[in-house]
């Protein structure tokens, strides 16, 4: 099988069948322990997508994921969370023992005509952009150990009318703490924050710089997020968390800082500069201006000068 070519899983059944584990106790949600699955003998590069959401704890890897595009990071992380029709690459090497942990597996019939139906797709975590396992302290990780051992339980005994409402409440409270510990990460990890700060700022300098913004106008959230390998969506919480602030609300800034350098530095017109700024209508740009400093472009030059 070619490496564009993914083995499709379209229902748990399937996945307990290529990994050599008994079927399901439930068709629309499973939870398998890594330890419990046939080794696999596949050396080399295995696409794989889902049509049913997946969150598991790994530890001990011994072969490389690719999520999207993108390498991800397991290095210090341990939770991964997966939505249905993504491709997931494992790269093996050579032969190793299969990690240690365990895989949440459901189907999106399973939480269908409930709230949880679209509610899940809100959580961020489950997006591409997402490139490195979330990292659970030892208190973190008994919290969601326990919220897992209570979804199999449930299942995995006499199904009844309460069933699917208990098992969805846990699922919401497992994806609410998921969410705390992913915000949570945000803020500790200052490093790769900082990078990602400074690599979007020489990209709107660079940007504001070329010529590029005659012809396009301002840079789009789509565009920015897309130079940095990461959702809009995913981009927005980091920037939120960071700084307080939107992407529209950064590019804004840069335009301002960009229209103040040009008033107060050059001779240029109020409509010259609008123009170099990407503004089809002077109009537009004073509007904006006055927007973000309560003063016009004219009264910002008259009051520098």
């Amino acid at each position: 099988m070619s490496d564009n070519q993914p083995i499709r899983l379209k229902t748990i059944s399937e996945f307990h069948t290529l990994r050599g584990l008994p079927k399901p106790k439930h068709p629309l949600i499973s939870v398998i322990n890594f330890e419990d699955m046939a080794e696999t003998s596949v050396i080399g590069r295995q696409n794989l997508m889902f049509d049913f959401y997946m969150i598991s704890v790994k530890r001990d890897m011994t072969h490389k994921y690719r999520y999207g595009q993108q390498d991800y990071d397991f290095d210090e992380g341990v939770m991964f969370c997966m939505a249905p029709h993504q491709i997931l690459s494992v790269i093996r090497e050579e032969q190793g023992k299969n990690p240690s942990g365990w895989m949440l597996m459901i189907h999106p019939d399973f939480l269908w005509n409930t709230p949880m139906a679209s509610a899940i797709k809100k959580y961020e975590f489950f997006d591409y952009s997402v490139n490195e396992a979330l990292f659970l302290s030892e208190d973190e990780e008994i919290k969601i150990q326990q919220i897992i051992e209570n979804i199999k339980q449930e299942y995995q005994t006499n199904i009844d009318k309460f069933s699917q409402n208990i098992i969805i409440s846990q699922l919401e409270t497992l994806l609410n703490y998921s969410e705390r510990f992913y915000q949570r990460q945000f803020i500790t990890r200052h490093k790769a924050h900082h990078q990602f700060l400074e690599k979007l700022e020489n990209l709107l300098n660079a940007y504001f710089e070329s010529d590029v913004i005659k012809e396009q106008g301002l840079p789009s959230v789509q565009f920015l997020s897309e130079k940095l390998n990461m959702s809009p969506q995913y981009m927005r919480s980091l920037l939120k968390s960071l700084t307080g602030q939107t992407t529209q609300q950064i590019i804004h800034e840069k335009l301002i800082e960009k229209a103040k350098e040009k008033l107060s530095t050059t001779d240029l017109t109020v409509s010259e500069i609008a123009y170099e700024l990407g503004f089809e209508h002077s109009q537009s740009f004073n509007k904006l201006f006055k927007s973000k400093t309560d003063i016009s472009p004219l009264e910002f030059r008259k009051s520098f000068n």
